[in-house]
């Protein structure tokens, strides 16, 4: 398993405050390239706001950790997602790290503690969705194990659409 990360939850207002401030950042840094300015926008408001956040815990059951450098404790990035009882699975809605913290296999702590947490919980298997722009994403995800199962475009209003893989690794 590698170590090199540590998580904290985020469980306060405040810690939700913070959340919602890491992902505009991150957002707004990497996203508009790929998805433009206007897309990039409504996502973030959708999805990445302080209300978004607060709404997805509340009604959703999402649990989000804050990702630390595990030699300084520095803030790293964000995962966050949730538990679906119907399928044994743990969808993973957010992997992001600062511009500065990629490529130091973060992501790959990230994927270890989700696979501790399937193994506690007693699910089968963990997936989430990519962007089919994203290669390097795709790339990375494939290399811890995961497999595409399935494409979907969705609409989230606006006019815009998501057009991503799903991809899925057992946990066993």
């Amino acid at each position: 398993m590698v170590r090199n990360a540590t998580f904290e939850p985020v469980c306060t207002e405040t810690d939700q405050v913070a959340l919602a401030a890491m992902a505009r950042e991150i957002w707004f840094e990497y996203w508009p390239a790929t998805l433009g300015e206007a897309q990039t926008a409504y996502m973030v408001d959708q999805f990445q706001s302080l209300e978004a956040i607060q709404r997805d815990m509340a009604d959703y059951g999402y649990e989000y950790w804050f990702v630390h450098a595990a030699d300084d404790g520095r803030r790293v990035g964000y995962t966050g997602g949730h538990v679906e009882p119907e399928t044994g699975r743990f969808f993973i809605s957010k992997i992001y790290l600062m511009r500065e913290e990629r490529g130091k296999h973060f992501a790959s702590a990230v994927i270890a503690m989700y696979e501790e947490l399937c193994r506690t919980r007693g699910l089968d298997a963990m997936y989430l969705t990519v962007n089919k722009g994203n290669e390097l994403g795709i790339r990375a995800y494939r290399g811890q194990g995961f497999t595409v199962i399935d494409a979907v475009e969705t609409d989230i209003g606006h006019g815009f659409i998501m057009d991503d893989y799903i991809m899925e690794k057992r946990v066993g």
